[in-house]
């Protein structure tokens, strides 16, 4: 099945099987990460996580701009009692606690939130073009959509504070160096590998893949005993799956397993 369907202004959405690509599309502003673009992007993406048929989101932008950050005119005259009362960037846990992977195609500039999308995300891949940076200091502000944690957990404290106290950029090679993407791909094969990523992901069981996921977030959030635990009860607990007893037969058969997402 290859469909477009659910678009609204922000947000394009085109389906290829078990996989659900998701384009920024507020090329006049840049994909700067709007209330609006929040809330189409989480309520599009709500009720597709919940969908057994659908294994992996792919989130990208523009050839040039993945995202160049949050709103800034719709902030700039905001105060203090405003962003607190709306807790503002708030709406974003919605994205982070979608459970179906979701992997970050990104060429061009991630800066700011942009950045810190991609980080929101399980995967990121990185176009030769792709540049990152959190250059809030330059605003008055600090990153607030999980920039400090998240990227210091990535790619340590000194490249974090390298990179948001003098507010510079990092290329597509240093990024993977550091940690902050997994892969760095020529800008025009670059939704073509993705895509085969997303499509292997996809394959597999997803109550397994969304275990698995949740179990490397905890790596990063907890000790190591707590996380031990954790994924030892996770591990357990998927032996009450259909799957694993069609995986492991499967393997035994010497066939490709069938899975159904039970």
């Amino acid at each position: 099945m290859n469909m477009n369907y659910a678009n609204t202004e922000y947000v394009k959405i085109d389906r290829q099987d078990r996989v659900i690509t998701v384009q920024l599309h507020r090329p006049e502003a840049r994909n700067a990460l709007s209330s609006a673009l929040m809330h189409e992007l989480v309520d599009t993406l709500r009720p597709l996580d919940q969908d057994p048929s659908v294994g992996c989101f792919v989130i990208t932008g523009s050839d040039r701009f993945f995202a160049a950050g949050a709103d800034i005119k719709e902030m700039a005259a905001k105060s203090h009692m405003q962003v607190t009362a709306e807790d503002y960037f708030a709406g974003w846990e919605g994205f982070t606690s979608l459970r179906t992977p979701k992997i970050a195609a990104v060429a061009g500039y991630a800066l700011g939130g942009g950045c810190e999308l991609a980080m929101m995300c399980d995967i990121a891949f990185a176009a030769e073009s792709a540049r990152f940076g959190q250059p809030e200091l330059a605003l008055g502000v600090i990153p607030g959509i999980g920039g400090t944690q998240r990227l210091t957990g990535l790619v340590g404290k000194a490249k974090a504070m390298d990179l948001i106290l003098t507010g510079r950029t990092m290329d597509a090679a240093e990024a993977e160096r550091s940690g902050l993407v997994a892969r760095v791909i020529p800008d025009a094969q670059l939704m073509a590998e993705t895509q085969a990523a997303a499509v292997q992901i996809a394959a597999y069981s997803k109550p397994a893949v969304m275990a698995a996921r949740e179990c490397v977030d905890r790596a990063l959030e907890g000790g190591l005993r707590e996380g031990l635990l954790y994924e030892r009860r996770v591990f357990h607990g998927l032996f009450a799956t259909k799957d694993q007893r069609e995986g492991m037969q499967a393997f035994l058969e010497k066939r490709a397993p069938r899975f159904t997402g039970r």
